[in-house]
């Protein structure tokens, strides 16, 4: 494999990319680079995300932008805020030892202003999504019309975002001499359209086969019923090392759900889906990037052109419809030569499906075993215990603990062991234990006969589904989400089901409880009593804040 040197870029480029730790191009770097320096043509690039495309496209850009010039002269159009930011950083980055080099990121959600007074002092290269981008040439703000070079980045992407319009204007006001960069994991027929439509003979460079997946990617599959998806998703989330991971979900509420559950279960996860504000987004991104969230649930149009290195797996909560959206997915992991694992967790029936996409992707689907619930338990038992052999108790904590050994002396050096151990993996022994009922037949907090029926005043008109019921049940009642079993909404009560020996405690647990000045009472469902359910729900319709949810005032 060549070296960055070797590829004819600037004194100027090489001292940049060294100082950033460059050594050998990408294959797509390596192919890409010498033709954008040298050659005067069109060029559609055809490589997976994650394969350094944004070196590919902007080293050679840099170099060949005139900073003595005052015009704008290249754009580089990206399909999201996110990727908007990082390709900017980068080229900034790319051009640390070029003088008087101009670069600027404009996006929707920040200030308009701010970016049309930066435009009015002079930019070289323009970063922009296309709505942005458009706005901007609308209020004759962003001048293209001494654009040389246009870098489509993510171009799939962008089309599956629904920009066709956007686009289509903005390279319409482009001058007509100029060089078209087309950059894609994909090739559907609109990218086809365009290369046809405003492309000159363009050079096409494929990096793999076409609609073929990353070979750092191993693609995996469960066939499970929808009602064991959470329960599975768990099982790996438990027993993967170090895992960094992205769920993706179909629906905005599914996304919420999924993530308050796991935050439930202890998981550091957050949602990530369009109904958040552009702050929200930004914060959690943020946390992503920096692991402070380990696992990130998004919907497919939310997670376009998040761009996050080191994802280690990648689950499918749903497995989807578009073979382009399991491409996507699946290249958030796999990157930058390292290895990533793509899960879907599929029902029964989509078997078929699976072996469409292995078929379109020229790939083979692995289907993968699920992780018990003891050797989950086996596996963290494990770690804990070597953590323990590997600690070494500062001064302070001898001289606080070594008064109190005398009382632990009464036990066995084993009974300590087995004491401490269960004490601090007690969450990880109640997924094991949930583990046994499954085997042995329905769990206890699934299964009507073993549990009891409990009637609470709060339904649909009050929060927002089951997970903020559960959330009100357990910490109210102070007992674990693993307790609580089948929940059944309506609009101003629901039924859920508790274990039995904790029902008393639950009921109780109730008493004098208020949401925002509403008594909250929680009874014994009697099915035999009909009357009584027809008696709460016609109470509950008196209430003169019908209609309206609760304020997340419970949360403590």
């Amino acid at each position: 494999m060549e070296k960055f040197e070797e590829l004819g870029l600037s004194p100027a480029l090489q001292k940049a990319i060294g100082e950033m730790g460059f050594i050998h191009p990408t294959p797509i770097q390596e192919k890409a680079i010498p033709r954008l320096l040298q050659e005067e043509t069109d060029f559609v690039g055809l490589a997976q995300t994650g394969t350094g495309k944004t070196a590919a496209f902007g080293l050679p850009l840099i170099d060949r932008i005139d900073p003595d010039s005052g015009e704008v002269q290249a754009l580089v159009i990206v399909p999201t805020r996110e990727l908007c930011l990082q390709v900017s950083t980068e080229l900034e980055q790319f051009a640390a030892h070029k003088n008087r080099m101009t670069i600027l990121p404009v996006y929707g959600g920040a200030d308009i202003s701010r970016q049309i007074r930066k435009l009015r002092t002079g930019v070289h290269i323009i970063v922009a999504t296309p709505g942005r981008l458009r706005d901007l040439m609308r209020r004759r703000a962003a001048d293209i019309s001494t654009v040389k070079f246009v870098v489509l980045d993510e171009a799939d992407e962008m089309l599956n975002m629904g920009f066709k319009e956007e686009i289509d204007e903005i390279l319409e006001e482009t001058p007509e001499e100029k060089l078209i960069w087309l950059f894609s994991a994909t090739m559907p027929p609109e990218i086809r359209r365009i290369a046809e439509t405003y492309m000159d003979a363009p050079f096409e460079l494929s990096i793999g086969q076409k609609n073929t997946t990353n070979e750092d990617i191993e693609h995996q599959y469960v066939l499970i019923r929808p009602s064991e998806r959470y329960e599975v998703l768990r099982r790996f989330l438990e027993f993967e090392d170090d895992i960094f991971a992205l769920v993706f979900c179909r629906t905005r509420r599914e996304t919420a759900e999924l993530a308050e559950k796991l935050l439930n279960d202890g998981f550091p996860a957050d949602a990530l889906h369009g109904e958040l504000s552009q702050a929200q987004r930004d914060s959690v991104m943020s946390r992503f990037r920096s692991r402070n969230l380990r696992i990130l649930v998004a919907t497919d149009v939310a997670a376009r052109g998040i761009d996050v290195d080191d994802i280690t797996h990648v689950f499918h909560f749903n497995i989807p419809d578009d073979i382009n959206f399991y491409t996507h997915r699946s290249g958030r992991t796999g990157r930058a030569g390292k290895k990533g694992i793509s899960l879907v967790l599929a029902h029964p029936k989509d078997d078929q499906i699976i072996r469409r996409l292995e078929k379109k992707l020229k790939t083979h689907f692995i289907r993968a075993r699920i992780p018990s619930g003891r050797e989950v338990l086996e596996k963290k038992i494990s770690a804990y215990l070597e953590n323990v052999l590997n600690v070494e108790p500062s001064e302070e904590v001898r001289e606080l603990l070594l008064p109190l050994l005398e009382r632990l002396s009464l036990l066995s050096p084993e009974e300590q062991i087995l004491r401490l151990s269960a004490l601090a993996l007690s969450d990880t022994l109640s997924i094991f234990q949930r583990s046994q009922n499954e085997r042995n037949g329905s769990a206890k907090r699934n299964d009507k006969a073993n549990g009891i029926g409990m009637y609470i005043n709060i339904g649909k008109a009050d929060v927002d589904g089951k997970g903020d019921l559960l959330n009100i049940i357990c910490r109210q009642g102070n007992i674990q989400g693993s307790s609580v079993g089948k929940i059944e909404m309506k609009d101003r009560h629901s039924i859920f089901f508790v274990e039995k020996e904790l029902s008393s405690k639950v009921m109780s647990s109730f008493k004098g409880f208020t949401i925002e000045g509403r008594s909250i009472r929680v009874n014994p469902d009697d099915a035999s009593n009909k009357g009584r359910g027809e008696k709460h729900r016609k109470d509950g319709k008196k209430k003169k804040d019908k209609g309206k949810k609760f304020k997340k005032s419970y949360q403590r």
